[in-house]
């Protein structure tokens, strides 16, 4: 059990409110000092809550040898120990735990949640206590079932809570989908209906062509947006990307084809390339061109138009590094953190075409190569870069 679970079963014990109670209760009920909730697994022993009359000094988080406490047996059997006169008991006068801890009365009940053991309820002293008498052992196990009841509904609430989040950011994904998908479509697609018209109307004119040209243009926008909408719903209900990484490819001449595009698509821009990969690798070339073109494209589209935008390609030390930086406005750091959400983009500047979905794409992609792609910006420039691992 890790560190961080069990600070998690800490703050769950004292978010219930009626612990402190119980524990004063107890000490009141049996005449007993030290009363505690402890967390209880195979190798560690943790107190959640203490009432410490005795100056026992464990306190809140405080830790135990498992093997040396009696809460292990509890653990084991699932059965409640309950010593009034540890000296006059015929099971327990000569057992090491209570000797060690200097204990004549001893009490401990086991603690379940949702049907699993989570920990003992438990009261020690280094005087005799007339548990028997006083019915204690049902006492405690009633409140052990109390705190195990609480505990139970704390994990309902956060298994709803944790769904309802899930539900609303789900909610808000498709809203912002639906808006965004329906609006980038539709300028497209009024293109190519325009077009039909003025066609109709003068099949063999002047601005015939010119008209052919726009609205393959339009068609060509429409398939992009359709290629990026399969992309996101494969990786949001498929679980990421697959790919194929069994092979060695040739990157290198996949990703100067993406700069060669690029630099025919955008001529007045001036792209410099420093592609370095003298081995083939394994990794998707396909797919890693659709990550190069897709950061490329956004270099291109948010950078300083008088600026170049360089990329640099290498392999080093076992790690290929793929990067593409570009001048302008530093992007500011709130911005950066959710730059590979879907549609962060779009919603940021809702002017750019684009559903906003080309930096989400390009992080699955590099989540599929086992890597990651990062950012950074500062007034000099803003950097993507993937990172993945690859044999020497």
């Amino acid at each position: 059990m890790g560190v961080t679970e069990i600070a998690d079963d800490i703050a769950a014990i004292a978010s219930i409110g009626l612990v402190p109670r119980i524990l004063q209760n107890i000490c009141r009920l049996t005449g007993m000092g030290y009363a505690v909730v402890a967390r209880v697994t195979a190798d560690r022993w943790v107190a959640c809550a203490v009432a410490d009359d005795i100056n026992f000094g464990l306190p809140v988080g405080g830790e135990l040898k498992v093997e040396t406490t009696l809460c292990s047996e509890v653990r084991d059997h699932h059965q409640s120990v309950v010593i009034d006169h540890v000296a006059a008991d015929p099971i327990y006068s000569n057992h090491p735990t209570p000797a060690m801890y200097g204990l004549q009365s001893y009490i401990a009940v086991p603690i379940f949640c949702r049907g699993e053991f989570f920990g003992t309820l438990c009261a020690i002293d280094p005087e005799p206590a007339p548990l028997t008498d006083r019915d204690a052992q049902e006492t405690f196990e009633i409140f052990a079932e109390l705190i195990g009841e609480k505990l139970a509904d704390q994990h309902q609430l956060a298994v709803s809570q944790a769904a309802l989040s899930d539900e609303r950011a789900g909610s808000e994904l498709r809203e912002q989908f639906i808006a965004v998908l329906g609006h980038d479509l539709r300028n497209p697609l009024a293109a190519i209906e325009g077009g039909v018209r003025l066609l109709r109307k003068d099949p063999t004119g002047p601005k015939s062509d010119w008209i052919l040209g726009q609205m393959e243009t339009s068609t060509a926008r429409m398939a992009g947006l359709i290629s990026d909408v399969m992309d996101f719903a494969r990786a949001r209900l498929g679980g990421g990307f697959n790919v194929d990484l069994s092979l060695e490819s040739e990157i290198g001449s996949a990703l100067l084809d993406v700069v060669s595009e690029l630099r025919t698509a955008h001529p007045e821009r001036v792209i410099e390339a420093d592609i370095d990969i003298p081995t083939p690798l394994p990794a998707d070339p396909a797919r890693l061109a659709q990550l190069l073109s897709n950061l490329l494209a956004n270099a291109l589209t948010h950078g300083a138009r008088d600026a170049p935008v360089s990329v640099e390609a290498k392999t080093v030390h076992g790690v290929f590094e793929l990067s593409v930086a570009n001048q302008g406005p530093q992007i500011p750091r709130k911005t950066l953190t959710r730059l590979f959400q879907p549609f962060e983009r779009a919603a940021a500047k809702p002017t750019q075409q684009g559903l906003g979905l080309g930096l989400y794409i390009a992080s699955e992609i590099a989540r599929a190569h086992n890597g990651s792609l990062t950012a950074s910006s500062d007034a000099s420039e803003t950097r993507f870069t993937l990172r993945m691992p690859v044999e020497d």
